[in-house]
């Protein structure tokens, strides 16, 4: 374990219905010069700004300062517009992208293009905050949330990701089985969890059926073999795998 510090940070799974299959997720590769998670497949997300705290205060919304964060993150990531109403069209979610990554706050953005913030668009997932030893040691809140309707194709924003794409949690757990791309022990769980639903709405329905508390895996030993663990009450299908040199950031 290690006792650096936990740095803040917000995540989205966005979830879009398919006529024929499970829903889609958005998820981004990240470059492999990344200090963390490098070349992974992970959802859109990232740090939790000072902005997005100051942002908050106008709100009173629980896991707010999250929420803005992981809004703000896909748009910058993805340029697929979450939670803000009207629905910006292509061009002006490219430009919103343009304008986040450049440093313009959301909330002066939101200002200057009459826009409002609807925190209500986002469900809490969960909240994870693994102990192992890593470069950074992140205390991540997950979320979920409906693809805004439309066909979005993502755009790559920014140099941390390689690629940004749609594709369903058996998809991704799929290309990582036949290692075709890599997965963090905590994007992989979650993965496993969403597999397992037919909708985005079943999705958020099981969401809301289930506690959010903070996962931090830890270790059994058992038999002479390793295991790692995770709490058996929060929706995860699978909560012991052996320990045999997974990535486990």
């Amino acid at each position: 374990m290690t006792d650096q510090p936990a740095i803040p940070a917000a995540t989205l799974i966005l979830a879009r219905d398919v006529a024929n299959g499970p829903p889609e997720l958005l998820m981004v590769e990240r470059a492999a010069t990344m200090a963390f998670a490098a070349g992974a497949m992970v959802f859109p997300g990232g740090r939790i700004d000072p902005e997005d705290r100051e942002f908050v205060e106008t709100m009173g919304v629980e896991h707010g300062a999250a929420i803005i964060a992981a809004v703000r993150e896909t748009l910058e990531e993805t340029a697929v517009p979450v939670a803000l109403d009207p629905l910006p069209n292509r061009v002006l979610a490219l430009e919103l992208q343009r304008a986040l990554l450049a440093g313009t706050s959301l909330a002066t953005l939101l200002t200057i293009h009459g826009l409002s913030f609807d925190a209500s668009a986002l469900t809490a997932w969960a909240r994870w905050l693994p102990n192992f030893h890593t470069t950074r040691r992140f205390d991540t809140m997950f979320f979920l949330a409906a693809a805004p309707p439309g066909e979005w194709v993502p755009n790559v924003g920014e140099a941390e990701n390689r690629v940004a794409e749609w594709l369903s949690a058996a998809d991704a757990l799929a290309r990582h089985g036949a290692g075709s791309a890599s997965l963090i022990f905590p994007t992989r769980k979650n993965l496993e969890r969403l597999a397992r639903y037919d909708s985005a709405a079943a999705l958020r329905d099981h969401a809301r059926a289930h506690p959010v508390e903070t996962i931090t895996p830890w270790v059994e030993d058992r038999d002479g073999e390793r295991w790692l663990t995770i709490p058996g009450h929060l929706g995860y299908p699978v909560t012991q795998e052996k320990l045999n040199g997974m990535w486990r950031g």
